[in-house]
């Protein structure tokens, strides 16, 4: 309970931060919040607490709320910029903090009207971040896209959540698992069309194929300070409020809706890799790759009951540690290329600033899955689930694809270390970015020699 009051308090008092002339104390005292919200989890672990009956702060929703509130602290420490607006500052931390309280919901619900307020109050605040750049039609016209496609998303969601709601006449996920348990041999198919809606919904959260048509024009719209926060802190909610979802209320008749998500991962898998191949612009590129990630971590759905919780766990924490930062090292290659975003940006980057350029190929190649950084135990971990629940030619399609990716991961590399067509002119950036960039790629190389230290977590 004290860490949703402590999150959406933070949202509420943003919003007369100006007024208050918080201006230059928000920041700290934003990070001690999220600091605390990591505390609070680590305290509550084993608590089991019930919010209204309506949400569980368990293991599963402790471990993801200290991943996100974790992820949030070393986003707003590469975001510092964005919030030094005058006049929208307040307005921009109220509307990530919302977002943040909306992903708690998302991860921690037992009532299905939890998980759509959950969506809502994540995804609204998120349609007004991504057309913050005003002066900018590429970011209006993303902001659109996304908000005209996200109301389809959601009205899908609410449908069939009523049709579940009709069928079992409950909106409580135990109360769903256990009419299905009692009705195995003679489910209702109107309770199939429910479950269906939902799993659309919410593989559009994720940007998973079919559905991922959205997300490389918003990527690219978006400024890339909130690109960067809707490929990790957005899709590390959605998942945990997937995961959720299905292994509370449908596991019992997974068996049904399996062919779904295992095209689901071979279309994420293919049209991502293939499409991100022939991209020459890094912020699109990332986009692709983050549907291709989708893809990969769509996988542990189909290994929920061999508990993989902690293993989506695992995959999603460096995954996003590995784009924020990619994403922090994009943006200060725009900062000093007058905007520009394309692998040819990135030419010389070595000489121009090595600590950038470093952490750029780490980046680059756990994402890519190389060994043994922690992409490649990530890959390996889903991969080996995989295996042993019989998914063998999903694994030879996954594996396929990941050689596909070290052709576009590799592409930036190149770039950074080849020979620039230009004088190279240095890149300096400010302590604390050198520090984000650091503890990134620290996190990186330690996941990667002790996944143990997440991988435990949950079991």
């Amino acid at each position: 309970m004290k860490e949703l009051i402590l999150i959406a308090g933070l949202g509420v008092l943003a919003l007369p931060a100006g007024l208050l002339n918080l201006k230059k104390l928000f920041m700290p005292i934003v990070l001690i919040g999220l600091a605390t919200m990591v505390g609070f989890c680590i305290m509550d672990w084993n608590s089991n607490e019930e919010v209204f009956g309506m949400l569980l702060m368990d293991n599963f929703a402790l471990a993801f709320t200290g991943m996100f509130s974790t992820v949030a602290i070393l986003w707003f420490i590469l975001a510092g910029d964005y919030f030094t607006d005058d006049t929208n500052f307040s307005d921009h931390y109220a509307l990530v903090l919302f977002i943040l309280t909306g992903g708690l919901l998302l991860v921690s619900f037992t009532h299905v009207v939890m998980l759509f307020l959950g969506i809502e109050i994540l995804s609204i605040p998120l349609f007004v971040l991504v057309g913050s750049n005003k002066g900018r039609l590429v970011s209006n016209e993303a902001a659109f896209k996304y908000f005209l496609l996200g109301s389809f998303a959601s009205a899908f969601m609410l449908f069939g959540i009523a049709l579940i709601y009709g069928s079992t006449g409950s909106f409580y996920t135990a109360d769903i698992a256990a009419f299905l348990n009692s009705h195995q041999d003679n489910v209702p198919a109107i309770l199939f069309a429910g479950m269906l809606l939902i799993m659309m919904s919410l593989a559009f959260k994720v940007s998973a194929a079919p559905f991922h048509y959205w997300a490389p024009d918003v990527y690219q719209g978006a400024p890339t300070n909130i690109t960067a926060f809707m490929a990790t802190i957005v899709k590390m909610v959605a998942f945990g409020g997937f995961y959720r979802m299905f292994h509370t209320a449908f596991e019992t008749i997974q068996e049904s809706y399996v062919i779904v998500i295992y095209c689901i991962c071979i279309l994420s898998l293919i049209i991502a890799n293939v499409t991100a191949a022939v991209q020459s612009n890094v912020k699109r590129m990332l986009a692709y790759s983050s549907v291709s990630h989708a893809g990969f971590m769509m996988i542990a759905l189909l290994t929920m009951h061999s508990n993989t919780a902690n293993i989506l766990f695992y995959y999603i924490a460096v995954y996003s540690l590995s784009s924020i930062a990619a994403f922090a090292v994009l943006k200060h290659v725009k900062a000093n290329t007058r905007g520009d975003s394309s692998i040819g940006a990135f030419s010389g980057l070595v000489k121009r600033n090595p600590l950038i350029a470093g952490t750029m190929t780490l980046a680059m190649l756990s994402m890519a899955g190389i060994p043994p950084l922690a992409g490649f135990m990530a890959k390996y971990f889903i991969f080996t689930a995989a295996v042993a629940n019989g998914y063998i030619w999903l694994v030879v399609i996954a594996i396929i694809a990941s050689l596909i990716g070290v052709f576009y991961y590799f592409k930036v590399i190149i770039s950074m270390f080849g020979k620039s067509q230009m004088e190279p002119t240095p890149i300096e950036i400010s302590f604390t970015q050198k520090l984000l960039l650091m503890i990134c790629s620290i996190g990186m190389l330690v996941l990667s020699v002790v996944p143990d230290l997440l991988l435990n977590l949950l079991k």
